[in-house]
C-alpha cells in the first residue's frame, strides 16, 4: 500500500485568482504530489487546499506553498470574514495510508521549524502536535487574529513554537499540527421535519443532549420538558438516579455509565459553581462525532450532517446503524447517505467487512468487493453519485505514469509483446504468482459458502484474507520489477569522465543491481508461502474445488522459479558484496528445495483427491 499524507492548507486569500493559480503551480509541481480539490470563498477571502503524497514530497509541498504565500499575499491589506492569523492560516498534515500520526507529528516540525527559520514566520502547533495544552485547539490560538497578534507576540505565554517572537506585519503566522482526518458524511431521512433529524443528531453526538422527560404523545424526545438542576437536585442524564450534590453526581456518572460529567460541563460552558436550572446534560452514543440536522431542498428530505473527527475511533458503519434504528423508533427510515468531499479507502473497508460479516459472508474478498459493499449497504449512492475512483482519497490519487496492474489484459499483453526489455520475465512472475494467490482466494471463498463446511469457516476466512493479501503485494511487485530494471538502465548511463563520477555511478549500479534481485527473491518467497497455505488447505476445502488450488500450486511454483531466474541472470553484477551475495543464494537455494517438496505433495494429493 502507498504512502499517503493528506495537507490541507487555509490561505488568505479568494479573490485574486491569479494569486490562487500561483500556490496552486507551486503545489503541483512537486513531483509526487496530486492536488484533489481547490475551494475559494470570495466573502471569506480564504481558498482551502487540498494535497496528498509521500511524506517527503508533502514537506516539500507544504514548505513551498507557504513560502509562495507570505511573498504574494500582504496581511496589511486583508480582510475577509473567517477568522485567520497569518497568509497561510493554518496547515494540518493527516495521515491517509501507510503513515502512521507520529509520522505526521514529526513531519509538522520539520515544516514548522523550517518555516520559523527560514521566512522568519511565528508557527503554533495545534490539535496533536501541540506541545502546550490550550495550543490543542485552533481557536485558542486564533483568538483575536491577526489584529491582535503583535500583542499576543508580546505575552510570554504566547511565545511560538518555531520562529521568531517578533510580529510578521505581511505574513502573520501560521498554525500548523498534525490531525485525524475529517469525513463530512450525511444521512438522508424519508422526512422533511427538521426537528427529527435534529433529535437523532442530538442523540448519536459528543456533546450530547439536554434531557427531556418523556412526552407519551411524541415520538420527537425535543417534545418533552426540559430537565433542569435544582438546589440539592442533580438528576442522572442516563438513568432516574438523582443525587443531592454535586460530587455525588459525579461519581455516579462516572461509575455507572464511565462518562466524565466534568467535562461536559466544560464543553457546554455551565458554571460548575452555579448550575441550578441549567439543563441536565445527556451525552451523546459516539465520540468523535459532530451532528446538526438540516432540510435539504434539493433533495426534498431532512439530513443528518455528521463530521467523523476519528474515523477509526468511531467508523461510519457504526453510526450509520445506530441511526437505522434511532429512525425507525420516530416512525422514519434512513433512505442512504452521502459522502461530502472524499473518505480514506480504510474507512470504507472498515465498513464493507462489518456488513460482509453482518450477512455472514467471507471478507476474504478483493478489495473492490469490500467496497462495493460499503457503498451499497450504506447506500452512497441515494442522491447523488458515488464513484470509489472520484471519491477514495487512495484511488482519486492519479499516477503521471499507468501503471502495469492498472492495465487491462489485452493492454499488458501488448506492452509485453514488443521490442522493449521491459516489462519483462521479472514482471510476469510476480503476475502469474499473484494469479495464484487470486485462485487460492477463490477456493478459500467457494468453501467458506459451501454447506457442510461450516466448522471450516474461520480457517477458510483467514485463508482467504492471507491469500488477498499475498496477492496484492504480487501485484505491486508487477510494476517494481520493471521499476528496479530501467533503475539499472538510468545507472549505466551515469557519467563517468573521472574518479568522482566513476565513484558516484559504481554506487548507484550496485543499489539498482541490489534492487533487481531484492525484488524477484521476495516474488519466490511469497510464491513458496502460497504453496505452504496451498498445502495446509488440500484437505480442508471442498473437493470440487481441488483442482483449482492444484492450479494455483502449479503457477505459484512457475512463479518461484522466474523470480529466481532472474535472481541468477543478475547476481554477477553485485559480486563486490560477498556477504549480500551469500545471503541471496542461501536464501534462494532453501525456497527452491522447500517449493519443490510442497509442489510435488501438492500434485500427488491433488490427483488422488481427484481420482478417488
Amino acid at each position: 500500500m502507498q504512502q499517503l499524507v493528506e495537507c490541507v492548507p487555509n490561505f488568505s486569500e479568494g479573490r485574486d485568482s491569479s494569486k490562487i493559480e500561483h500556490i496552486i503551480s507551486v503545489i503541483k509541481n512537486i513531483t509526487g504530489i496530486s492536488v484533489l480539490d481547490v475551494s475559494t470563498g470570495i466573502d471569506t477571502n480564504r481558498t482551502v487546499v487540498t494535497f496528498v503524497g509521500s511524506i517527503s514530497d508533502i514537506e516539500e509541498a507544504a514548505f513551498q506553498a507557504i513560502k509562495i504565500a507570505s511573498e504574494i499575499i500582504d496581511m496589511r491589506r486583508h480582510s475577509g470574514t473567517h477568522a485567520r492569523l497569518g497568509a497561510t492560516d493554518v496547515c494540518p498534515f493527516i495521515p491517509v495510508n501507510n503513515v502512521t500520526m507520529d509520522d505526521c507529528i514529526a513531519l509538522s516540525h520539520r515544516v514548522a521549524k523550517r518555516v520559523g527559520n527560514q521566512l522568519s514566520i511565528p508557527v503554533y502547533l495545534y490539535e496533536d502536535s501541540a506541545q502546550i495544552l490550550e495550543r490543542k485547539n485552533l481557536a485558542n490560538i486564533r483568538y483575536g487574529e491577526y489584529e491582535g497578534l503583535r500583542e499576543k507576540l508580546s505575552n510570554k505565554s504566547w511565545i511560538p513554537d518555531y520562529g521568531p517572537s517578533k510580529f510578521n506585519e505581511r505574513s502573520g503566522a501560521t498554525t500548523m499540527g498534525a490531525r485525524e482526518f475529517l469525513i463530512a458524511y450525511n444521512i438522508n431521512l424519508n422526512t422533511m421535519d427538521k426537528r427529527l433529524a435534529t433529535d437523532i443528531a442530538f442523540e448519536i453526538r459528543e456533546k450530547g443532549r439536554a434531557k427531556r422527560a418523556v412526552n407519551t404523545y411524541s415520538l420527537n424526545s425535543l417534545d418533552g420538558d426540559i430537565v433542569r438542576y435544582k438546589k440539592d437536585q442533580f438528576p442522572c442524564g442516563f438513568c432516574e438516579y438523582v443525587s443531592k450534590s454535586y460530587e455525588d453526581i459525579i461519581k455516579h456518572n462516572k461509575q455507572e455509565h464511565s462518562y466524565d460529567l466534568k467535562d461536559l460541563f466544560i464543553k457546554r460552558s455551565y458554571n460548575i459553581k452555579n448550575i441550578f436550572g441549567k439543563p441536565v446534560i445527556q451525552p451523546g452514543i459516539f465520540k468523535n462525532v459532530k451532528a446538526v440536522g438540516w432540510i435539504v431542498k434539493k433533495y426534498q428530505r431532512a439530513q443528518i450532517s455528521i463530521n467523523f473527527t476519528n474515523y477509526k475511533q468511531t467508523p461510519i458503519h457504526d453510526v450509520f446503524d445506530i441511526v437505522c434504528k434511532l429512525a425507525e423508533k420516530r416512525g422514519i427510515r434512513v433512505t442512504g447517505s452521502e459522502l461530502v468531499g472524499l473518505i480514506p479507502l480504510n474507512a470504507m473497508l472498515m465498513a464493507g467487512k462489518h456488513y460482509l460479516k453482518k450477512q455472514r459472508s467471507t471478507v476474504g474478498v478483493p478489495e473492490s468487493r469490500i467496497v462495493e459493499v460499503a457503498v451499497q449497504t450504506l447506500g452512497l449512492s441515494d442522491v447523488s453519485s458515488f464513484d470509489p475512483k472520484d471519491k477514495i482519497i487512495d484511488y482519486a490519487v492519479k499516477s503521471s505514469d499507468k501503471k502495469l496492474v492498472d492495465m487491462t489484459l489485452i493492454e499488458f499483453s501488448d506492452e509485453l509483446s514488443t521490442n522493449s526489455v521491459a516489462p519483462g520475465g521479472g514482471s510476469v512472475s510476480a503476475l502469474v504468482g499473484s494469479l495464484g494467490s487470486a485462485l487460492v482466494s477463490m477456493v478459500a471463498a467457494l468453501t467458506f459458502d459451501k454447506k457442510g463446511f461450516e466448522a471450516s469457516k474461520e480457517e477458510m476466512e483467514k485463508a482467504g484474507n492471507k491469500a488477498q493479501l499475498i496477492k496484492q503485494k504480487l501485484s505491486k511487485l508487477v510494476d517494481d520489477d520493471t521499476d528496479a530494471f530501467n533503475q539499472v538502465i538510468g545507472a549505466t548511463r551515469l557519467p563517468e569522465s573521472n574518479e568522482e563520477e566513476k565513484g558516484v555511478k559504481d554506487i548507484a549500479l550496485l543499489k539498482a543491481n541490489k534492487n533487481a534481485i531484492n525484488f524477484p527473491l521476495e516474488v519466490s518467497k511469497l510464491s513458496l508461502e502460497i504453496l505452504e497455505l496451498i498445502y495446509s488447505l488440500i484437505e480442508k476445502i471442498n473437493p470440487n474445488s481441488i483442482s483449482d488450488l492444484a492450479v494455483a500450486s502449479e503457477i505459484s511454483y512457475a512463479a518461484m522459479r522466474g523470480g529466481l531466474l532472474n535472481i541468477y541472470i543478475n547476481i554477477k553484477e553485485v559480486k563486490s558484496d560477498n556477504k549480500f551475495v551469500d545471503n541471496v543464494m542461501e536464501a534462494s537455494d532453501d525456497i527452491l528445495t522447500q517449493a519443490t517438496k510442497l509442489r510435488d505433495k501438492i500434485y500427488t494429493k491433488s490427483v488422488q483427491i481427484i481420482n478417488s
